[in-house]
């Protein structure tokens, strides 16, 4: 099988989707799948030499974040799927090159399929004059754009329900991204340590993630900045980097804590392992998140999570069983004294380090590949597409305005839905 991935972030980009389309990536051509990863480009990558990548021009950093946004270059993305020649067509977005996924669906006359993974209103701050009646366009948008795939994929049960009452008609399959739990589970937490000057007696809290300002990230660094404080052995350890980095230091800074924030930057590979692995308690307050995927890489390294009932988190931790998961509403003050009832109760954590690997078999890389695999061909058998070369030019032409006129009617349903609503409020 041939399948053509879209994604607006791919590697060396940092973040929950990129690690999505990368996963699955590599476990299809295990298998034998031909993929074909279409994404735009990003500062300081790597030569990508066999790996059949197509990179676009793009506009970096795009309003203050980390993403890049494509610069509509005509012929590029073309003549790229002309050459690949794909069964399939798997798309990440519903924006920018998710636009160009459905284009090239529709003129090669190829099934598409579409992932949900983000909650894209929580977004709307990195674009000029956010507001309610923007998060609503965004929503509709999705929507709009789900209901002109042939397959929705959404990475949690929360999530497939919430596309339903948002109005998405087409078939939804869960299906989370799956994890590498063997390789987590390799990692070497004292090894991390002994690196860092930990001491081995000291609890550590951890976190590991963009840090992003979507994240809840100073509600998170208030709560464990209050139980460090007052536990004197332990400290906060973070991977990732972001827009909300200096806020996080800011916050230990206040209360004299600067020495026991340890930020570690972006990790990757053996290093990422090991500091899952270092950490105590694995902290979570993101509301923003579609599956809990750096919770089960957390639990494949054994380590327990306490984090705030969310999308996404919902599908990963049991209460009491692999961690403590908290009221959405819950103050710092009551995270923080979860935090510390669990440093302090060794008992507990070691039952719930003895059950997080039991989660994260579960969400396995293996599992989840075998039900991808299963939905493209469910997909392709349903109506067997024309293969693109034996494609009349003129029946081309008619499915590529069709892709436009459609993407057209989308956009202007979504932007009067929720200017009709905004009205509605006043």
């Amino acid at each position: 099988m041939k399948i053509s991935m879209f994604t607006n972030t791919y590697l060396p980009h940092i973040g929950g989707v990129a690690r999505s389309v990368s996963t699955f990536a590599e476990a299809l051509r295990k298998r034998g799948h031909a993929v074909q990863i279409i994404a735009p480009t990003f500062h300081d990558m790597d030569r990508e030499v066999g790996q059949n990548i197509v990179r676009v021009p793009a506009l970096q950093n795009f309003n203050g974040s980390d993403f890049s946004v494509r610069i509509p270059l005509p012929g590029i993305i073309g003549e790229a799927i002309n050459d690949f020649a794909p069964d399939i067509i798997h798309s990440h977005h519903p924006f920018l090159l998710g636009d160009a996924a459905l284009r090239m669906a529709r003129a090669f006359n190829l099934p598409l399929i579409f992932t949900h993974h983000t909650l894209y209103e929580r977004y709307t701050h990195y674009v000029p004059l956010d507001s309610a009646a923007l998060k609503r366009f965004v929503i509709e948008l999705a929507t709009g754009y789900a209901n002109l795939c042939n397959q929705v994929i959404a990475p949690s049960t929360s999530v497939k329900n919430l596309l339903l009452h948002r109005g998405v008609k087409t078939a939804i399959r869960v299906l989370p991204t799956g994890v590498d739990v063997d390789f987590f589970a390799g990692g070497d937490g004292r090894r991390f340590r002994v690196r860092n000057q930990i001491a081995p007696e000291t609890g550590v809290i951890g976190h590991i993630g963009r840090l992003a300002r979507e994240k809840n990230l100073p509600y998170l660094a208030k709560a464990v900045a209050e139980a460090v404080l007052q536990k004197p052995e332990s400290c906060f350890l973070v991977a990732g980097k972001g827009d909300a980095e200096r806020e996080i230091r800011e916050i230990f800074a206040s209360r004299n804590l600067s020495d026991r924030l340890i930020l570690m930057g972006n990790l990757r590979g053996d290093d990422l392992a090991d500091c899952y692995a270092a950490m105590d308690i694995f902290a979570f307050a993101s509301q923003s998140e579609t599956q809990g995927l750096v919770l089960v890489e957390a639990m494949a390294a054994s380590t327990p999570v306490i984090a705030l009932s969310a999308s996404g988190v919902d599908d990963v931790l049991e209460n009491g069983r692999n961690g403590a998961m908290l009221a959405t509403n819950t103050s710092t003050d009551d995270f923080a004294a979860a935090l510390l009832a669990a440093l302090n109760n060794p008992e507990q954590l070691a039952l719930w380090r003895s059950r997080s690997m039991e989660t994260a078999r579960q969400f396995s890389t293996e599992a989840c590949t075998d039900k991808l695999v299963e939905l493209y061909q469910q997909t392709l058998e349903q109506e067997e597409p024309p293969h693109s070369s034996e494609m009349e030019i003129l029946d081309m032409a008619i499915m590529a305005i069709k892709a436009e006129w459609e993407l057209l009617q989308e956009k202007t349903v979504a932007a009067l839905h929720s200017l009709f609503e905004d009205e509605e409020k006043k």
